[in-house]
């Protein structure tokens, strides 16, 4: 049987135009806005640009925005003072804007909190006397840094402003919290042998090394109301280690991730650089599939949709296979995950899901990083 684009077309609008639920909050339709670091937001504050760049977005058609990484309030959280943080008076204020705004236009959004841990040696913009922190003392990259190992204190100090930060979400408008626990931020240091070699209660087996992270969804469970969604984003992948992996088994993953699961994760955002890519041998799951399977949660994939050539030339008329699409579209009719985060592709076309919802497949335009003049 041949499919065609008119074929692709009306099964996007079927499968991805579904209301997606995640705890108390239901989302419009099954697509996603993927975190991106813009680095727009001079002072740490949003202002009226960043409130445009979203809800241009939203009012295309994304169901649910996750913003870029923001800093949570601890000296040691970010290293540059124009990305955007989440606190302060005036940050604060930028961001309710953001979230009215998003609101306005008929989308949905969660702040992704952040703190980056180890992975700069001197201190951190806006405290520059402030050290670098991690589980270790280590980077990514298995080198010992001039930052320090994380003691009890540090570690309260660092769940408590994750905890503020969802509190402080929650009373400015957002509609859930995303914790940043991937690519070899902070809590991905705790969470990764590599990185972690501490001997104490957070480190050891994969279940020791996810203390932290479940100490700090616990801490933004009790700040917040019983419905508001906590999700947690992770990757087997680092930023400077594409090969590196949490677990080399669905067992090894469960015992991470049940007890974040347990602690009051309400759906988990699994970060991989390319979605088709099975996660583990004998299975063609991926990482959101098998995070679904294993936990029970709702599961949003992400990874280079709309970005492979092939699939892009088939929407052009040049004849090339749906195949693409279609292996997302055959995923999310069966359940494997529930939401699809897309990134690059929403960066070059703020219209993307518009044109997917309503089968406009000829409109859409490969990805070009040179063509991008700002990201608006």
């Amino acid at each position: 049987m041949t499919v065609t684009a008119s074929d692709t077309a009306a099964r996007a609008a079927a499968i991805l135009s579904r209301p997606a639920v995640i705890n108390g909050l239901t989302v419009p339709n099954r697509i996603a806005m993927a975190p991106m670091t813009r680095m727009f937001s001079p002072g740490g504050v949003p202002g009226e640009d960043v409130v445009s760049y979203y809800s241009r977005r939203a009012a295309a058609g994304v169901g649910l925005i996750v913003t870029e990484g923001t800093y949570v309030g601890h000296e040691s959280a970010g290293q540059s003072d124009r990305v955007p943080r989440f606190h302060g008076e005036e940050q604060l204020a930028g961001w309710a804007k953001v979230a009215e705004a998003v609101h306005a236009a008929g989308g949905t959004i969660v702040p992704q909190l952040w703190h980056i841990g180890m992975v700069r040696e001197q201190g951190q913009a806006p405290y520059p006397d402030a050290p670098a922190v991690g589980p270790s003392g280590v980077r990514t990259d298995g080198t010992e840094g001039k930052g320090k190992a994380m003691t009890q204190g540090d570690i309260d100090a660092v769940v408590a402003a994750f905890a503020q930060a969802a509190a402080d979400a929650e009373r400015i408008g957002f509609d859930g919290v995303e914790l940043h626990g991937a690519h070899g931020y902070l809590i991905d240091q705790f969470l990764w042998a590599g990185t972690n070699r501490r001997t104490d209660a957070y480190g050891g087996d994969p279940v020791a090394r996810a203390t932290f992270a479940a100490e700090i969804v616990a801490a933004v469970r009790e700040r917040v109301s019983p419905e508001f969604p906590v999700i947690f984003r992770y990757s087997q992948w680092k930023q400077d280690a594409y090969d590196a992996r949490l677990a080399e088994t669905p067992q090894e993953l469960e015992a991470i991730l049940a007890p974040l699961a347990a602690a009051g994760v309400d759906a988990f955002h699994a970060s991989t650089r390319r979605y088709w890519t099975p996660e583990f041998d004998g299975s063609d799951l991926n990482l959101a599939g098998w995070t679904k399977k294993l936990t029970g949660k709702p599961a949003i994939t992400v990874g280079s949709v709309g970005l492979n050539g092939e699939f892009l030339k088939a929407f052009q008329g040049e004849g090339a296979e749906l195949g693409d699409l279609d292996n997302l579209l055959d995923r999310m009719e069966r359940e494997e995950f529930d939401l699809v985060a897309v990134g690059r592709a929403l960066l070059q076309d703020p219209q993307w899901a518009a044109k997917v919802l309503a089968g406009r497949f000829d409109e859409l335009a490969p990805y070009d990083a040179a063509s991008l003049q700002t990201l608006s």
